[in-house]
């Protein structure tokens, strides 16, 4: 990628030698201001009209555009262009369930189901669930919506030798969670959560109507049981333009640390 540094101006740091600010940073940086005075959800112009309006290249506008996007700041939607971010969903990092997290905001949650089938146990099925190599898994992979937008891919593994007849029971349960309690008794009790970043691939793009290569937020849940017993394990993948993932943290010798506003507004990717 060739970044275009005409009419670059320097800059002088703190260390006194002067560096060169690239145009498409310059411009980027008028392209947030104009953002930050429209209402999230508005487009904005298109790349030809930006280009005219900045005097610049579109290669240039495109550029600064897809570093905005990349940080949250505009959302590109697939097929549609590109718009001012909307605030970012919180996520508490505690066992729910996406329903119950999206119901807690005031939203409607809603799940399509892309995949549902069964699989033999690899080695790692067999460590994370506690059954034999070989035995069936059921996976279920579904497209997490809020509000009618797609939010997260999610895909859940579980034993179905102790879980039979589940594929049913989620057509008459609004959540794999309350199927677990009401018709096998399971409830979960703790998890191991992992949090890293992934780039989209083409069809999770597709899916989450989004652009490929953009910044994804990518989750691993392991969770128990009452008993300690492995019940599921979840790989999610979502929106990184839409969450921000909030913990809540006690020092170690059990006092609990209070954050100021800016901490509790930090997101994964370190930026208020």
């Amino acid at each position: 990628m060739t970044t275009d540094v005409s009419s670059a101006q320097p800059y002088s740091g703190a260390s006194g030698r002067t560096a060169r600010v690239p145009k498409y940073y310059r411009i980027k940086q008028r392209l947030l201001a104009m953002a930050e005075e429209l209402q999230p959800g508005s487009a904005m112009p298109a790349e030809r009209l930006l280009a005219v309006r900045f005097d610049t290249s579109r290669t240039t506008i495109r550029l600064a555009l897809t570093e905005l996007v990349g940080e949250g700041r505009l959302d590109r939607i697939q097929g549609k262009g590109t718009f001012v971010a909307q605030p970012k969903l919180s996520r508490t990092l505690q066992l729910t369930s996406h329903t119950e997290d999206m119901r807690a905001q005031g939203l409607t949650p809603a799940s399509q189901v892309l995949d549902i089938g069964e699989v033999p146990a690899d080695e790692r099925l067999c460590a994370l669930l506690g059954i034999g190599i070989g035995e069936r898994v059921l996976r279920i992979e579904r497209l997490r919506l809020a509000g009618g937008d797609p939010m997260a891919i999610e895909t859940t593994h579980l034993s179905a030798r102790r879980f039979p007849g589940l594929r049913a029971s989620l057509a008459t349960y609004p959540s794999l969670y309350t199927a677990l309690a009401e018709v096998y008794g399971v409830h979960l009790a703790e998890a191991d959560e992992t949090i890293e970043t992934s780039l989209s691939t083409p069809r999770e793009a597709q899916l989450l109507a989004t652009d490929v290569g953009l910044p994804m937020l990518l989750l691993s849940r392991h969770s128990r049981d009452a008993e300690g017993r492995p019940v599921e394990w979840v790989r999610s993948v979502y929106r990184g333009s839409r969450y921000k993932f909030v913990a809540a943290l006690r020092r170690p010798d059990g006092r609990v640390v209070r954050r100021g506003p800016a901490a509790a507004d930090r997101d994964v990717s370190g930026r208020a």
